[in-house]
């Protein structure tokens, strides 16, 4: 059990059966009444958001996922396929219970997942994933390196934005965090 007063964004709870992580949260004191937490939660298993109000001090139960390698697999329609490289188990995901990392998904790729009581709940992808360009601008002469940015789209459909130099056929190094560029690592 944890206070409310201790969550943080990232964290996962328990409550009323559902796994909620907690995306954002701010301590909220009227000038009537007693202290509470103003919270967005993300719903782990079918990736809904939504806010909410918890009571200061109030305890609720804190989930710690299990994590273990997998690998993607392949994509049909909005359902992403997986296997357990422990246990060659596969399993389906969600685009809904994946949110946005599948925008930098690659087939074959490692990932590890993270479970709950044996069920597979979500994804966490590596920090950098080196994906080829597939459509942009083509460069210019007199861009240089420090000119600016365009936009380009990439081999799993994301569009993140590059400098003037990249062009289609990179390869390029991207922050799954963040979606920015980071290098281009082949040309």
């Amino acid at each position: 059990m944890i206070s409310t007063t201790d969550l943080r964004p990232g964290m996962i709870i328990e409550m009323d059966g559902e796994l909620l992580q907690v995306v954002k949260q701010q301590h909220v004191k009227p000038g009537k009444g007693p202290a509470f937490m103003r919270m967005t939660f993300r719903n782990v298993r079918t990736g809904a958001t939504f806010d909410g109000k918890l009571r200061t001090g109030e305890k609720v139960k804190r989930i710690i996922l299990d994590e273990r390698p997998a690998q993607y697999l392949y994509r049909e329609g909005d359902d992403f396929h997986f296997m357990d490289e422990e246990s060659f188990e596969q399993f389906t995901l969600s685009a809904d219970q994946l949110g946005d990392t599948v925008k930098f998904l690659k087939e074959s790729e490692s990932i590890n997942i993270a479970g709950y009581e044996g069920d597979p709940v979500s994804i966490t992808l590596p920090i950098f994933v080196e994906l080829e360009i597939t459509k942009t601008d083509p460069d210019v002469r007199g861009d240089t390196a420090s000119g600016g940015s365009k936009p380009a789209t990439l081999e799993t459909g994301a569009v993140v934005q590059v400098p003037f130099f990249v062009s289609e056929g990179d390869v390029i190094k991207v922050d799954t965090r963040t979606g920015e560029y980071v290098e281009r690592v082949s040309a």
